[in-house]
């Protein structure tokens, strides 16, 4: 092939995208006494460039890191796109970093210049049929159970077919009443996904309230008689034994997965039947190629694969082609919780942002991951 046609990589930059407003905080349910700042712009996105012209985009880090980038500029400067694989794995290796803040960005970027080269939206790369997905309006707040049944109620009015509320409170009383006010608020065509958010730490401890199992199986019964969806995360991270006998004691889908690191983990809960449903999520695997593979594992156990929420902004837009992919990956997780978390926040540097319109969003139907960023957002 000659220079001409062969596609390479000739640069990674790392772009700051202008902060045009602050809209404000919320005390996300996973972190008690936290604050999540939510802004019309800010963060970064990454820029992958290639000989051709063609360059790809994806989520950027939160704090710019001038020698992490140097090092992922020696490994892919150079290099053909379309070996994403090989790329992906070198990545992994030679850069470690934390979650939400590692080279997923870079990876993604990569697929994206492999969609513009073919002139495919990614979801069609991947073997997907679906055009439009439906997304799961994704509470943040623990609150009371009035206020959550209110949201919930306004949420089911705009024509939102799905909804994740969380729950851990003090008392479990209060988690089961709130999704019995949940339930009576959004009637019995709008699904109800519950999340415990249990499996936050690497260890056993983190804030808030810690369930055990007893608690876990009590709640996923009393869940199940108000026709949830699934109770996601009730146990720690690692507890696969346990996460298996509480799923094969209750009829209750259980779900998790968001924040464990390799196709390794999943292949555990696979194997010990941990998980009715697995919630890979790209910026915790490092990019779209371990995810790909545990949607392909699933299908050998029949198990439904639905993506965390992607870190809202790129990564949301991968996990969107994703699910669009896999008919086992019936939602998308969309964090939702109005006004201040309303989605499209998140999307506001998208020049052509999804809407969600009638409890459907529509999948980007340009190559790659189909978006591109508004100029008012760049430097």
């Amino acid at each position: 092939m000659s220079e001409k046609n062969y596609i390479s990589i000739t640069d990674v930059e790392i772009i700051p995208l202008k902060q045009l407003e602050i809209i404000g905080d919320i005390e996300p349910a996973w972190d008690k006494g936290g604050t999540l700042k939510f802004t019309r712009g800010g963060g970064s996105v990454i820029m992958v460039h290639t000989n051709q012209g063609i360059t790809g985009i994806g989520p950027g880090p939160r704090e710019l890191n001038d020698s992490q980038n140097k090092r992922v500029k020696e490994i892919v400067v150079g290099e053909d796109p379309f070996k994403v694989e090989q790329l992906y794995e070198k990545l992994k290796y030679y850069v470690f970093t934390t979650p939400y803040e590692g080279t997923s960005g870079v990876e993604i970027a990569i697929w994206d210049i492999i969609g513009k080269a073919t002139n495919q939206p990614l979801y069609k790369l991947w073997g997907g049929a679906k055009n439009k997905v439906i997304p799961y309006a994704s509470l943040i707040k623990l609150s009371n159970p009035e206020e959550r049944a209110d949201q919930a109620g306004k949420l089911a009015k705009e024509g939102w077919k799905a909804i994740k509320v969380r729950i851990h409170h003090d008392d479990m009383s209060e988690d089961i009443r709130t999704i019995q006010l949940v339930r009576e608020a959004v009637g019995n065509d709008v699904e109800i996904m519950v999340d415990a958010n249990q499996a936050q730490s690497f260890g056993r401890w983190q804030p808030g309230v810690r369930w055990d199992y007893r608690r876990a199986l009590n709640t996923a019964n009393l869940l199940d008689e108000l026709n949830v969806y699934w109770l996601e995360e009730p146990l720690p991270r690692y507890a696969f034994d346990d996460l298996a006998r509480l799923n094969n004691s209750t009829p209750l889908r259980i779900s998790g997965g968001e924040n464990n690191r390799n196709v390794t983990e999943f292949r555990t809960m696979l194997e010990k039947n941990s998980y009715d449903v697995l919630q890979p999520e790209c910026m915790v695997l490092d990019g779209m190629t371990d995810m790909l593979k545990i949607a392909k594992l699933a299908t050998l156990y029949d198990k439904t694969v639905i993506p965390h929420h992607g870190g809202w902004d790129l990564g949301q837009i991968a996990h969107l082609h994703f699910v669009a992919a896999f008919d086992h990956s019936p939602f998308l997780e969309l964090l939702n919780d109005p006004p201040i978390a309303h989605y499209s926040h998140n999307f506001a540097p998208f020049k052509n942002a999804p809407v969600v319109k009638d409890g459907w969003i529509d999948v980007p139907q340009g190559p790659g991951l189909g978006i591109e960023i508004d100029p008012d957002y760049l430097p």
